[in-house]
């Protein structure tokens, strides 16, 4: 595990995996909410790209991947200068000859707020990739809360175990109580925003990371959002209203749920293969075609 130090002093911890291949260079991972760097998803992805030579370094975000212990406060989806200057700080450290940037739903939201400050942080990213990014918050959360259950349940299973293990780390600080009061994702985000950020109230909040809008009008990464018809979680039709923009690519394809895109009955997912083959094209472009070869997508440029 690799530490990065950060301004005032927040520290952000991460898993950097060598390449076979140093002109390949190296592609960051940004994981889900609720995720980490071992998640599977994370993990299935490294391997495909250190086996196409890429070197990697999948970032936690603040209280994911077992890290509650570094920082006091808490985490939130509004964060993103510590995650601009995470990336800033491995660009530094490993001086890669190619660098690109791929994230999974809130983490392809981060990396697209990352590519809209890159230039003023001095960030030199060749390509970002978002897979299902969380596009309008509020429109997520409406989805999770009205959808099916198991989304539902799942998130706030794993919230809850989060805060706790938060408080279990800083118990002078956060006094939860029984989080199974909260019986839904609207309630206990109500009650995190009130008690533990800045924000007025959960509008202020929602709508602070969301992407519609100008968020992306400073994008100066050519970037891909890469997303499903049927994810039951990104809103269909939030996908229209993403800005057009020269740097920034729509592929939708009719199936692949909310970042899975399985293939088969074993549960194998193209989105590994989607995304080499992309980044392939930056570091071989000589090598590959103009557009990527994805069955069954609909692109906007």
């Amino acid at each position: 595990m690799q530490l990065l130090e950060l301004d005032e002093g927040v520290r952000l911890q991460g898993q950097y995996t060598a390449g076979a291949d140093r002109d390949k260079g190296l592609v960051v991972l940004l994981h889900g909410w609720e995720g980490g760097a071992d998640s599977p998803y994370m993990l299935t992805l490294a391997l495909a790209l250190n086996d196409a030579g890429y070197a990697t370094f999948r970032l936690n975000l603040r209280d994911h991947g077992g890290t509650h212990d570094l920082n006091e406060e808490l985490f939130h989806s509004c964060r993103i200068t510590e995650i601009v200057e995470a990336v800033a700080a491995l660009q530094r450290r490993y001086s890669p000859s190619h660098f690109a940037l791929v994230g999974y739903s809130l983490g392809g939201n981060f990396a697209l707020r990352v590519g809209a400050r890159a230039a003023a942080a001095g960030i030199e990213l060749e390509k970002i990739i978002a897979v299902c990014p969380v596009l309008h918050p509020p429109h997520t959360m409406h989805a999770l809360e009205t959808g099916l259950w198991a989304y539902r349940s799942y998130y706030l299973r794993k919230w809850r175990r989060s805060l706790l293990a938060k408080q279990a780390s800083f118990p002078h600080r956060y006094r939860l109580g029984d989080l199974r009061r909260f019986k839904t994702l609207t309630a206990t985000t109500d009650f995190f925003v009130r008690e533990y950020t800045e924000f007025p109230n959960i509008e202020t909040y929602l709508h602070g990371y969301s992407i519609l809008g100008p968020v992306l009008e400073k994008l100066c990464v050519p970037s891909r959002v890469i997303a499903a018809a049927d994810d039951p979680i990104i809103p269909s039709a939030d996908l229209a209203k993403l800005p057009s923009h020269p740097n920034l690519e729509l592929t939708v394809l009719p199936w692949g749920g909310h970042c899975g895109f399985v293939t088969s009955y074993r549960l194998a997912s193209c989105i590994d293969y989607i995304v080499v083959d992309e980044l392939d094209r930056v570091t071989r472009p000589r090598m590959s075609g103009a557009s990527p070869r994805i069955p069954g997508a609909k692109c906007r440029s």
